[in-house]
């Protein structure tokens, strides 16, 4: 049995890492300070401990918070735990912005999903409609030990699989190869990419195509272009295609895209997370 203090118990990632942990022999201690969230819990016959008392104890704290907070919280708390408590965060951010306290004999351990990969075979209706995973679907994570002894990364893991699953696979990687795959990868290109996806197909609408046909028509031909871009399908686009693609690359893309990922711009990324606003844009790009 672990003892383990959820902080945030009742917020949207609390919620799930309660539901989960909660399957498994561990004693568990729930913070959470608002209303909506305490009656999150209330409706699960859950009640709160206050955050002093909730931490005395703790093995682990779970920091289950919206990034724009964590460093705040993180912050209060870090100096009352126990030497030897085991920390843990659910995104990179604000551990590789350096917005947790300096505290050498704690550790800190990071973790977060990959969520039901849009390749993976789900036979259930309730696989199929759980798109975030740790509910029904069949997810894969990522995990680092940003500071401390392996038995550490060990029991972070565990736990990991345990709140985030069903887990079929774990990946052990660095803090900030983590902040590569979010914001970077994930969200600053491939959420912007996906979102512009979507204006694209309002604009067919706009210009008179029926919605259903729009809507069958790129979701069709995105399973199509997904297996042939990363290699699933045994067949290549037409050579007019490639042509064509190439065409609307020009024209969308910026040449030097790719500079997304120098260590420079994941660490601006991150840091307009925590800052909830964006910069200006650099000059010739407004």
């Amino acid at each position: 049995m672990t003892t383990i203090a959820i902080i945030g118990a009742g917020g949207k990632m609390g919620c799930r890492v309660v539901d989960n942990l909660s399957k498994f022999d561990h004693r568990l201690f729930l913070v959470e300070v608002s209303e909506a969230g305490r009656a999150n819990l209330a409706q699960r016959g859950l009640t709160t401990t206050p955050q002093a008392e909730a931490i005395a104890n703790a093995e682990v704290v779970i920091l289950a918070l919206p990034d724009r907070i964590m460093s705040r919280i993180a912050h209060e708390l870090v100096p009352q735990l126990r030497a030897g408590t085991l920390v843990i965060t659910l995104d990179p951010a604000v551990p590789h912005a350096g917005g947790l306290p300096a505290r050498q004999d704690i550790s800190y351990f990071v973790t977060h999903p990959c969520h039901p990969s849009v390749f993976e075979h789900l036979e259930t209706e309730a696989e199929r409609a759980d798109f975030f995973g740790g509910v029904h679907a069949k997810q894969v994570i990522v995990c680092a030990l940003m500071q401390g002894p392996e038995s550490h990364y060990a029991l972070g893991e565990q736990l990991a699989t345990q709140f985030l699953g069903p887990v079929i696979r774990s990946h052990r990687i660095t803090v900030e190869q983590m902040a590569i795959l979010e914001p970077a990868l994930t969200e600053t290109c491939g959420l912007a990419l996906v979102l512009a996806l979507r204006e694209a197909l309002e604009e067919a609408v706009r210009r008179g195509v029926p919605r259903a046909a729009a809507e069958d028509f790129m979701y069709g031909h995105l399973k199509v272009e997904l297996g042939v871009a990363f290699g699933r399908v045994g067949f290549p686009v037409s050579d007019g295609a490639k042509l064509i693609a190439e065409y609307g690359r020009r024209r969308i893309l910026r040449d030097d895209w790719l500079k997304l990922f120098e260590p420079e711009s994941v660490k601006d990324q991150v840091q307009t997370i925590l800052r909830h606003e964006l910069s200006p844009p650099p000059e010739g790009h407004r």
